[in-house]
């Protein structure tokens, strides 16, 4: 089974454990959809990217054209943090007296060196890219970190909301005190900047989240190894995507050994192959699985990912749509 049901999605994730082959994975894909006539655009959010090299091309943080229909951009964690800590201190100047900004910056400051900003400035990218930038692009494909990071980064719209819900309640009462009349919320909004930036924020983190829940729109694909400690870290992927409510359209086996060879060595690798393909049958027996097969050297350029591409993706029976979103 392959992934061609997944063309018509707004949004492609790529995750798995490290070293599994998700940049490959992702970029044959996302070269497939493209040659099939849709407008991609490959987004790499793992710190370590691969993208650049696999492409044999340089990307960087900003949307690039890699051939007709195909685009990519490598995000840098760092530099949408130093752009996000900027926009939070435009906001704050925007909204407050001198006195109270010059005190704002300083808590600021000490905020921008603590875990976690860099994740923050990363899902705010992501919005940005899901929510506003959608339109330009049949499909957004994400080459993502490592399990952990992903899943961690996944959850964090649902948590963010119910701390902003909470500040908007907060804003809210404290407005009904200082002018001792009940306003609309509309109204509140926008008389006051405060409750308007939350308002808005809230908005962005609703939209993303409606997004990536849906699974019309939204897939998550796995990429494993025939491995024990991989089976084992995609199996409780595979369990917190369902809690978080994405939808995991795929599996993708990869570097399968292929048949017919000879040696002591491979029939012995091949053997224990054999028990963990039965085994990942076995453990999600609901998902479409494709196997990709380990090929005689690296994979890097447009000629052996169009290799990979050709096991992911079929040209028959695809449709060839361009403005879909």
């Amino acid at each position: 089974m392959l992934l061609n049901s997944l063309l018509d999605q707004q949004v492609v994730f790529f995750g798995g454990k490290g070293g599994v082959g998700k940049t490959t994975c992702s970029s044959a894909f996302s070269l497939a959809a493209s040659r099939l006539g849709h407008r991609v655009l490959l987004v790499s959010t793992d710190p370590a990217h691969s993208t650049t090299d696999i492409f044999e091309t340089p990307i960087g943080s900003t949307e690039r054209e890699l051939q007709p229909g195909l685009s990519a951009l490598e995000i840098d964690a760092e530099g949408e943090a130093a752009r996000y800590v900027a926009g939070v201190k435009q906001d704050i100047q925007r909204m407050f007296s001198p006195s109270v900004v010059r005190q704002a910056h300083s808590q600021i400051e000490m905020a921008a060196a603590s875990p976690g900003l860099l994740e923050v400035a990363l899902l705010d990218r992501m919005i940005d890219l899901i929510v506003n930038r959608a339109g330009a692009y049949d499909t957004i494909v994400f080459d993502t970190a490592p399990t952990g990071h992903t899943m961690q980064l996944l959850r964090m719209p649902e948590a963010i909301t119910t701390w902003i819900q909470a500040l908007i309640r907060h804003r809210r009462a404290i407005l009904e005190l200082d002018r001792g009349v009940e306003q609309t919320r509309k109204a509140a909004a926008a008389a006051d900047p405060v409750l308007e930036a939350l308002e808005r924020r809230h908005e962005r983190l609703s939209r993303l989240r409606t997004i990536i829940t849906d699974r019309r729109r939204t897939s998550f694909v796995l990429v494993s190894v025939p491995e024990r400690l991989v089976i084992e870290e995609t199996a409780r992927a595979a369990d917190q995507l369902a809690e978080t409510g994405v939808d995991v359209g795929g599996l993708i086996v990869n570097r399968v050994l292929p048949e017919g060879l000879e040696g002591e060595f491979y029939q012995s690798r091949k053997a224990q192959e054999t028990v963990y393909l039965r085994e990942i049958e076995h453990r999600f027996p609901r998902l479409p699985r494709v196997v990709v097969h380990q090929r005689p050297r690296d994979v890097y350029g447009l000629a052996s990912l169009a290799l990979v591409s050709g096991q992911l993706v079929s040209p028959e029976g695809a449709s060839t749509r361009r403005g879909k979103h």
